[in-house]
């Protein structure tokens, strides 16, 4: 074999002694790349997600809101501070809205005992809201924040507006975590411990 035959087989260096990189190398190449790429979402995870100005604003006007319940009555937002809140924005034309509030009613009746509070917030019509109910009572109160309500979703962290959207509040009033999407039993069991 010649050297420029030598310098041609598979795994030699190439000319200037710089050879093809091992297949050690390339592993800690990608393993840098998956690395980075894991360190760029977990920021902008926390970024997203840590509290903000906005977030500091839109949890003030929160608990200075008030809200009309389905049956004309007044629900202060304030009144449920000093216990854990799990809030859920729903509508009646959500299908994963409306399969999960039978989920939350059993959550609710598991642990209100404990101090937990549920509570409900449409973002709909109060004639489908009302409908709704009746055909599908729930044990958690329920209110229409109305207008203020997309509002109000986007600065609790959900800026697309999607539903259904729960946030878990301390008893501190602080948002402890936040899901776009409908919870599953495992998500409620892990906010509950997580409190």
């Amino acid at each position: 074999m010649n050297a420029q035959e030598h310098s041609e087989a598979p795994g030699a260096p190439a000319p200037g002694g710089v050879g093809p990189a091992s297949p050690s190398r390339r592993h800690w190449m990608l393993l840098g790349v998956g690395l980075a790429a894991a360190a760029t979402g977990a920021g902008l995870a926390w970024w997203r997600f840590s509290p903000r100005s906005e977030d500091e604003q839109a949890l003030a006007q929160f608990w200075a809101s008030r809200f009309e319940s389905p049956d004309g009555t007044l629900l202060e937002m304030a009144a449920f501070r000093g216990r854990p809140l799990l809030l859920n924005f729903w509508a009646t034309w959500c299908p994963p809205c409306v399969q999960e509030l039978p989920r939350l009613n059993a959550f609710h009746a598991a642990h209100q005992a404990q101090g937990w509070q549920v509570l409900g917030l449409a973002i709909d019509q109060l004639d489908s809201v009302r409908g709704f109910l009746q055909r599908t009572p729930l044990g958690f109160p329920q209110a229409l924040p109305g207008a203020a309500g997309l509002a109000l979703v986007r600065g609790l962290g959900n800026p697309g507006g999607g539903l259904p959207f729960s946030v878990l509040f301390a008893p501190n009033g602080r948002i402890a975590e936040r899901k776009i999407g409908e919870l599953s039993d495992d998500d409620l069991q892990q906010w509950r411990t997580a409190l």
